[in-house]
């Protein structure tokens, strides 16, 4: 008997809490769903300026790749072709397998 009223309180508690979250979140919807509809405009304009910085920043991405594999061919002047900048290879004389 104890158990189950020690159970039911804390599942009515719960309750009380899950609903009290489910009223908030209902309400905050409402309300940003009120403000786009009242302010559409400002909401768009956002929309476009995300856009555009993320345009912006994908051609500044492009552009600085494509000069990392211009100075890659420039430099690579080794037979293979391979790109080594301040590279050393140290192996030593006594190297023993």
């Amino acid at each position: 008997m104890v158990f189950r009223y020690f159970f039911s309180e804390h599942a009515s508690q719960a309750t009380k809490g899950l609903a009290k979250g489910s009223l908030v979140l209902g309400l905050l919807l409402i309300g940003f769903g009120m403000l786009v509809f009242v302010l559409r405009d400002l909401f768009a304009l956002l929309a476009a300026a995300i856009f555009f910085i993320g345009g912006f920043s994908s051609i500044g991405y492009a552009i600085k790749l494509f000069v990392a594999a211009h100075r890659m061919k420039r430099s690579g002047s080794s037979p293979d072709g391979a790109y080594r900048k301040n590279v050393n290879i140290r192996v030593d004389e006594h190297y023993d397998m």
